[in-house]
């Protein structure tokens, strides 16, 4: 009996020198088995994949491997993991344009992606030199600060801080609402029929904490971060807009068409 038993106990506990090499082997065939299952289309982008527990039940292995396996998938970008909602899949990156003209809804719309946003906070603080240089204001002058939170295909996808003179555009706190966080449309109230990206400067960085909360990622993950001023065709300055759009959500796509 003790004889028979004896290959069952080498299986299910291996040597120590064996240890690690079959840890290996078997997050990797989890990691493979859903990056398989994710290129065949059977995970949709934005579905949740399930726990690590089920998996490590369905597997035959604990936990720790699985993610693992997780941690792996997400190196290579097709997962994220999100705080309160588990394990995402990231199958691809949304394209986002850079131009002349550069507006989310349009971005998104373009593609045929669902767009939106929302104003998470606003306030009238006093410009610094350097954003009171970019809009041409006397340092100190007041200005609005509003931060916004963009969605495309339902996913938060983005986080902004606009700044803008209040002398030139009273009551911007309430229009940018009714706008829902729309700029084009905001502006458009003041009758600025079309305005244009002055500037653009990309930088990459690790998730501030607010963006890590709004943004639904990690506190240190990777973001696009959008340093930009957008104003008139003549170069009149409108805003100064410092943009963080999600590493893994988005790429930047240079569009000198527009």
């Amino acid at each position: 009996m003790r004889a028979s038993r004896q290959p069952d106990e080498t299986a299910d506990h291996p040597r120590p020198d064996d240890a690690s090499q079959a840890e290996g082997t078997r997050w990797s065939r989890i990691a493979h088995d859903i990056a398989g299952a994710i290129e065949k289309g059977e995970y949709a982008d934005g579905s949740t994949l399930p726990s690590a527990a089920a998996l490590a039940e369905r597997y035959g292995v604990n936990r720790h491997t699985v993610r693992q396996a997780f941690r792996h998938l997400q190196d290579l970008g097709l997962v994220t993991v999100e705080r309160g909602r588990g394990t995402i899949v990231r199958g691809h990156r949304f394209p986002y344009r850079l131009g002349r003209r550069v507006s989310f809804r349009a971005n998104f719309g373009a593609a045929g992606i669902d767009a939106g946003g929302e104003v998470i906070e606003s306030r009238v603080t006093e410009a610094d030199a350097d954003v009171a240089l970019l809009l041409r204001l006397a340092t100190g002058a007041p200005i609005w600060e509003i931060r916004t939170l963009s969605r495309a295909a339902g996913m938060a996808v983005s986080t902004s801080v606009h700044r803008l003179g209040v002398a030139s555009f009273p009551e911007f706190d309430r229009r940018i609402v009714a706008a829902r966080a729309s700029m084009t449309a905001a502006f458009a109230s003041y009758g600025i029929a079309d305005y244009v990206r002055l500037s653009t400067r990309l930088t990459a960085r690790a998730a501030t904490r607010i963006e890590s909360r709004v943004l639904g990622i990690g506190r240190d993950a990777p973001v696009m971060q959008s340093f930009a001023v957008d104003g008139l065709e003549d170069g009149t300055p409108l805003q100064v807009v410092v943009g963080a759009f999600a590493g893994d959500k988005v790429e930047m796509v240079l569009d000198q068409s527009s």
